[in-house]
């Protein structure tokens, strides 16, 4: 016989729901000036089948919150509106377009007796301003990634180029979007770093010098391992979001059949008397296919006269220039990047998996540590985490219970108000504390597990916390990956 306590069964009734998208769209106020023509503003409504007249009454609304809020700070538009069912976010990324995503807040389903309707709790300060104001601008910068500015599209071909781009876009994206994922780690938006000694480091250089010099083409080399970033030519907000989609997108799509034993990536073919394992994740599958399509996603990174057009060519990673070339030479360059790249490659994913070996046997055995951290450097944008277990664009797996999450958040919150250096200490209910310290552009939060200690001792013990933190960052597995990036050459070095 099986027995379940009221409380129990009570619990098992309850309802819980994450924050879920309701309703994402860009206009732009400009287009549809006269009464009877507000629909030429929208120029991308999700979900589409919403009817007309409701999706012009939630633009208008949207429209006349922005304007009536100028009237209070002119310079700074409304971020955010706050009500009891849903929150709505307001981004501008370009003069007069405007990116409004609106969310549903978390709310908890509770039966009731009699055959009476369920009551409905919305837990409205569960949803951070900051974080999902992070995603509002990640959704932007995503598109110009892969399509440039708004105003390009404008220029190319006017309003209808425009919403036609955004449709194609925006279908598929916002289906990535998974808002009950988010937290801390996309506020900041940083890059895992990969720490390597200085011998392999240079040899990694050396290594990206040999190709871009034998290969005109490329403009730009990008080399990661293991989802971390070792070497990097471009500008720090470029390599920002190619860094998540790659790590969030690409990377996943490709390991996922891989793991499956569906589509094996190794290549064990002999180039001289160097083994090769290399491939392309973006362009030919089969270079030895005459019929194999070179497709290349094109991309838009910053350039000193604005931006500029490349294609993306993922082979551990390289970027290539754009250039109107043939597709016998798009065969000819990929048959030579193929047999330069792949068999070095091979020896030095050797070399760095050798150095992935040594770096986990210094840190020790896995075990559960009495802290858990996440620092972020805002110079260099270096990030590292050991809350999150695993961090996509569809899954976010974290160690500690969601409560935690949402009290760094806050700290965040607070540590951004201001400009100078802060430490806050917080207890939670679960009887942990949380610790977080901001200095010298670096922010750092803990989670200690010490239920027993109180506030003097918390804050007798924070400094030497802190300090057991930073070492462990620094000399053990971020190790030299704090990077410092030079406009002039373009290049990313050893700190």
């Amino acid at each position: 016989m099986l027995m379940i306590s009221p409380r129990m069964a009570s619990a098992m009734q309850e309802k819980q729901y994450t924050p879920s998208l309701l309703s994402f769209f860009i206009y732009n106020p400009t287009f549809g000036p006269r009464e009877g023509e507000e629909e030429k503003k929208i120029l991308f409504y999700h979900p589409s089948d919403i009817e007309k007249n409701e999706k012009i009454r939630n633009v208008g609304l949207c429209e006349a919150i922005v304007q009536f809020t100028r009237t209070f700070c002119p310079t700074k538009p409304a971020k955010s509106l706050h009500t009891q069912k849903n929150r709505q976010f307001f981004f501008e990324p370009e003069d007069n377009f405007w990116i409004v995503m609106v969310v549903r807040n978390p709310m908890i389903e509770k039966p009731n007796k009699d055959g009476k309707p369920p009551t409905i709790e919305y837990q409205e300060e569960e949803i951070l301003d900051t974080v999902y104001g992070a995603v509002v601008r990640q959704c932007y910068s995503m598109y110009k990634l892969f399509n440039g500015t708004f105003g390009r599209a404008m220029e190319a071909g006017g309003v209808e180029l425009l919403t036609q781009k955004l449709e194609k876009f925006f279908y598929r994206y916002l289906q990535t979007l998974h808002l009950q994922s988010c937290d801390l780690l996309d506020v900041f938006g940083g890059i895992s770093f990969f720490p390597l000694d200085k011998m392999t480091y240079l040899k990694i250089q050396s290594f990206v010098n040999r190709v871009e010099e034998s290969l005109s083409l490329i403009k730009y080399t990008a080399f990661l391992y293991n989802d971390q970033l070792i070497w990097s030519g471009l500008e720090q907000d470029d390599m920002r979001i190619l860094y998540k989609y790659l790590t969030t997108s690409l990377f996943p799509r490709h390991s996922e059949p891989e793991l499956a034993g569906r589509d094996s990536p190794l290549r064990p073919e002999v180039a001289g008397n160097l083994l090769h394992y290399g491939r392309f994740l973006t362009g030919p599958t089969n270079l030895k296919d005459p019929e194999a399509k070179f497709r290349f996603p094109k991309i838009f990174v910053t350039a000193e006269d604005g931006y500029e057009e490349l294609h993306l060519i993922v082979y551990k990673v390289q970027w290539c220039k754009y250039d109107a070339v043939s597709l016998h030479s798009f065969t000819d360059f990929c048959e030579q990047l193929d047999g330069l790249v792949g068999p070095q490659l091979t020896l030095l994913a050797s070399d760095i998996c050798e150095q992935f070996t040594i770096n986990r046997r210094i840190s020790g055995p896995e075990k559960e540590p009495q802290f858990k951290f996440i620092y972020f450097n805002h110079m260099n944008l270096a990030e590292k985490s050991t809350i999150h277990m695993r961090k996509t664009a569809s899954v976010c797996l974290t160690s500690v219970h969601p409560d935690l999450m949402k009290i760094l958040g806050d700290i965040n919150c607070d540590f951004a108000r201001v400009d100078e250096d802060e430490e806050i200490i917080v207890k939670a209910m679960t009887d942990y504390w949380v610790v977080g310290k901001k200095s010298d552009q670096r922010e750092l939060y803990v989670i200690l597990n010490q239920k027993n200690a109180n506030l003097i001792e918390v804050n007798g013990s924070q400094e030497a916390l802190c300090d057991a933190v930073q070492q462990y960052i620094l000399l053990g597995l971020m190790k030299r990956t704090d990077r410092d990036y030079t406009k002039n050459c373009q290049r990313c070095r050893v700190s």
